[in-house]
């Protein structure tokens, strides 16, 4: 989401701590915006404060520097993915529908976020040290979650194989972001749901192919 669509920063409606998160939240969905557009060292805090209609001095009242906006995007990301992914494996009945349910969510996490990916792959290195370790450590443990559930179903397969899989899968579903515009309908409007189940179906074969 960039600047200009981006919602009020300070809704009149809600309490001061609201106010503030709301704030935080606005400046976060406009970063994401803005470095996937020009990546991380195209931007200043001047120009997130803009985005929402705050001044560059104000953007510090909420994030000490920008490479803490950058940290809070893709280590928050990668956290959120992990909680999911385990959400989605716990409340499955089998492992099957754990992985289909993986599948789901990860393409969603794809459609709905592909500037977050975009900058995954282009600025992690602008990450402090620390900041860098948390989002591999995590992601780590997200991949994880998936060869557990591989491994069930290909009980035979090494988990090395089982690991490249999964991360396959996760290319194959990842690169939505990085095409101009999603599939076109009859109509010649963007189709999520055909590029949704085109994604679920390509990527459950590959990850339960013999």
């Amino acid at each position: 989401m960039t600047g200009r669509d981006a919602p009020s920063p300070n809704p009149p409606h809600l309490g001061r701590s609201e106010a503030k998160a709301a704030r935080r939240s606005a400046l976060l969905r406009s970063a994401a915006g803005l470095f996937a557009e020009r990546g991380f060292a195209g931007v200043s805090m001047e120009d997130l404060g803009t985005a929402v209609g705050m001044s560059g001095p104000a953007v510090y009242r909420h994030f000490p520097s920008k490479q803490a906006v950058l940290a809070a995007l893709l280590v928050g990301v990668s956290q959120d993915l992990l909680d999911g992914g385990t959400r989605e494996v716990e409340q499955a009945p089998d492992s099957d529908r754990a992985l289909r349910s993986l599948v789901t969510f990860h393409v969603a996490f794809a459609l709905d976020d592909p500037d977050v990916i975009r900058i995954q792959d282009h600025d992690l290195d602008s990450l402090a040290p620390d900041d860098r370790r948390a989002v591999r450590t995590l992601q780590r443990r997200y991949v994880e979650r998936w060869v557990d559930v591989l491994t069930t179903l290909h009980p035979t397969i090494p988990a090395t194989e089982l690991r490249v899989r999964a991360l396959a899968g996760f290319g194959l579903i990842n690169s939505t972001s990085h095409s101009t515009s999603l599939g076109r309908n009859e109509a010649g409007t963007p189709d999520r749901e055909a590029v949704r189940s085109t994604l679920e179906r390509m990527a459950l074969a590959a990850l339960l192919a013999a």
